[in-house]
């Protein structure tokens, strides 16, 4: 079945000027343009306008998009896998977060109660489910689902007084890094404490600890612009120095 540009923008439920603007990127072409000047797509446009709108859902850059989608060793199955594996995980981590909350009002009501332990399991999901929505893709990319999947079942495992450890531990590696910059050396005594601390925090919920994956973050922190912006905001120029410093510390 055909359906011209004004059907198929209300089919997916997007705006016309969408679909222009995937024709310009060269992100979805029509499959012919009709006698009267209109865009028609067929199936296979509607197919791949269906994993466009999957890709933007896991926010996912156009230009990325369409990389994917043009590479040779792109596979539609496969793709359709792996949006249902992360939709079905991200519903899992909703559902356990209604449940907390639910539980939470019932117990100020007075209905029910709940445990600390409860409490705690509550602020732990929710961790988890923001690093997945603002760097889980470039993370699950960079070191692969299941390294990323033990990382989350051992922040799970954590009891509170590891937890707190961990949160304590993110506080003095944010002022060890300012203070670090001022001595503006990564060999010196200060910035190598800071990588001590930066370390042992990741060892708070990595399964297990290797120099080459430490190096691996560090790079991300300076060229992934939301990784970049959190050590800006500590310092100027916090990331590159705290990679510079992990360069040292782990050689």
């Amino acid at each position: 079945m055909e359906y011209t540009i004004n059907k198929l923008a209300q089919l997916a439920g997007i705006s016309t000027r969408t679909l222009r603007y995937y024709d310009e990127l060269g992100l979805l072409k029509p499959s012919r343009i009709s006698t009267n000047g209109y865009r028609i797509y067929g199936g296979t446009e509607i197919a791949r306008l269906q994993q466009i709108l999957f890709y933007r859902e896991m926010e996912v850059p156009l230009e990325e998009i369409r990389k994917i989608l043009d590479s040779t060793d792109y596979d539609d199955t496969a793709s359709l896998e792996m949006h249902l594996k992360a939709l079905m995980e991200k519903q899992a981590r909703l559902e356990r977060l209604i449940m907390t909350v639910e539980k939470t009002i019932a117990a100020a009501k007075g209905e029910g109660t709940m445990t600390d332990k409860e409490r705690f399991e509550g602020f732990k999901e929710k961790l988890i489910q923001n690093n997945e929505e603002e760097y889980g893709r470039e993370v699950r990319q960079k070191y692969g689902d299941e390294t990323v999947d033990a990382s989350n079942n051992k922040l799970m495992g954590l009891t509170q007084e590891q937890y707190d450890r961990m949160q304590n531990l993110s506080l003095q590696l944010n002022e060890a890094l300012r203070e670090a910059m001022k001595e503006a050396d990564p060999a010196g005594e200060r910035a190598q404490e800071a990588c001590r601390l930066h370390k042992e925090w990741l060892c708070c919920s990595w399964p297990s600890y290797s120099k080459e994956a430490h190096l691996g973050l560090a790079d991300m922190y300076v060229e992934d612009e939301r990784f970049r912006k959190y050590y800006e905001d500590i310092a100027t120029g916090g990331a590159e120095f705290l990679r510079d410093a992990l360069r040292i510390f782990c050689r």
